[in-house]
């Protein structure tokens, strides 16, 4: 006999602070379906470019993202394909951006989108970060487009060495630069309950191990695992942390 599958809803919260910068110019958001339940999309921007360009352009990328989401209808068109449009169209209105204002705005990007089948597809470009964890375990998560990262991969240095290293701030790749960046794309056949997806900035994943990001997302309700998380990096910072701002998707067990 045939059991019927446990059912499952899905729980979301972001969270985001200028930490001890004088603008905020990270946005982030989770946005739900507008027609279909059970179809979620989690984005990140961490803006660069000025007291106002960054902002600009984080906001370009969420505006954007939610306006190809709501027109997107699901089962019919291709979830990669709409993730790829997100990234080609913010990083065209970033630069017609940069052209009006006379500014030089750039983002980065991070995105992920569960389907009601729990498959799920991601997207990024930049170092904000994009993390899946099973239970408190992680599973795999995104590797940055930057100078310290290209470094680890070529055997130069550790991962511990980059965390502190003084270029670990410069990118290989973002929206806003001359050429439209390659993103990094990447599917999850299919999400178990208990998984949290989870994006971010690098003014939060930079205080963080991946197993302390993975306790606390398990051990708390999103809400409650994003307002610490939040805190902690404040404090960990030390009064000379970067805005932060990050949004999880858990698949939790029906009560």
């Amino acid at each position: 006999m045939s059991r019927t599958p446990p059912g499952y809803r899905l729980s979301a919260a972001t969270g985001i602070h200028r930490g001890d910068r004088l603008y905020q110019q990270d946005q982030v958001q989770v946005f739900a379906h507008p027609r279909q339940s059970g179809w979620v999309l989690g984005i990140v921007a961490d803006g660069m470019g000025g007291k106002s360009g960054g902002r600009k352009a984080a906001d370009q990328v969420i505006l954007t993202a939610q306006q190809l989401f709501e027109r997107f209808v699901p089962d019919e068109e291709d979830e990669i394909d709409l993730l790829r449009q997100i990234v080609s169209e913010s990083h065209l209105m970033i630069r017609l951006t940069a052209i009006s204002a006379e500014e030089e705005p750039h983002s980065t990007l991070a995105a992920f989108m569960i389907t009601g089948a729990r498959r799920c597809f991601w997207i990024h470009t930049g170092d904000s970060r994009i993390y899946h964890f099973r239970g408190p375990n992680m599973v795999t998560r995104s590797f940055d487009q930057s100078y310290v990262q290209r470094l680890v991969d070529e055997g130069q240095i550790t991962e511990e060495e980059a965390q502190v290293h003084p270029q670990s701030n410069l990118l290989t790749a973002c929206l806003g630069t001359v050429q439209e960046p390659t993103p990094v794309e990447k599917t999850i056949e299919r999400l178990e309950v208990g998984d949290s997806l989870m994006c971010c900035s690098d003014g939060l994943w930079h205080y963080f191990t991946p197993a302390e990001l993975g306790t606390v997302l398990h051990s708390l309700p999103p809400r409650d695992g994003c307002e610490l998380l939040v805190s902690k990096a404040r404090q960990r910072a030390k009064g000379t942390g970067d805005n932060l701002s990050i949004a999880v998707v858990r698949v939790d067990p029906l009560d």
